[in-house]
């Protein structure tokens, strides 16, 4: 299996869960929860490292499990996009362009926190 891009990915996940007739499990809800408990999965490879650590997780023996983990959470997160009918590079482009508004360079350069008038449809 070769995906180049987004939609290939997306067609291929959609065979595959058609192949096992999983698309009557995967509902929007169901997904949300499996892409919860695999960004979960990630966390607990991170939690209690240093920042050190953290950056350096690749280097170390737990590569694989990052790689096997941020497979999941993509896996997972196009599948809902797709249940939905949600493009989501166009989403994160627009998102990113509102966030060019949002939180412009010359503003916020070095800073760690998020600005104060921040709605919950930006977050």
């Amino acid at each position: 299996m070769s995906t180049d891009s987004m939609a290939d990915l997306r067609q291929t996940l959609r065979a595959f869960a058609r192949e096992r007739d999983w698309e009557q499990f995967q509902t929007p809800k169901n997904l949300v929860m499996a892409l919860s408990g695999e960004v979960g999965e990630l966390t607990e490879i991170f939690q209690w490292l240093t920042a050190e650590e953290s950056a350096a997780v690749m280097e170390g023996g737990r590569s694989a499990d990052v790689e096997d983990e941020l497979a999941d959470v993509l896996i997972y997160l196009v599948r809902l996009a797709d249940v939905l009918g949600v493009d989501l590079v166009a989403a994160a482009q627009a998102k990113m362009i509102r966030n060019e508004t949002r939180f412009p360079a010359a503003a916020v350069r070095g800073q760690a926190t998020r600005s104060p008038d921040r709605s919950a449809r930006d977050s």
